[in-house]
């Protein structure tokens, strides 16, 4: 048989890190600078990403 391999539960600080805000809607966005600007059927884009989670999105201007 093979070896048994211990579990243990996340403690609060590994299952709630940095992601609580995110997970809320509170996300905190950066423009991203290197594809700051693109045009999308003639509108300008602006792109995002939120520097806790990673998470981008897209802005019409």
């Amino acid at each position: 048989m093979g070896d048994v391999l211990p579990f243990k539960k996340k403690s609060l600080k590994e299952k709630h890190k940095g992601s609580s805000l995110c997970r809320d809607g509170f996300h905190k966005w950066k423009v991203v600078t290197k594809q700051q600007f693109d045009v999308k059927q003639g509108k300008l884009v602006t792109k995002s990403q939120c520097l806790r989670c990673g998470k981008t999105k897209t802005e019409l201007l």
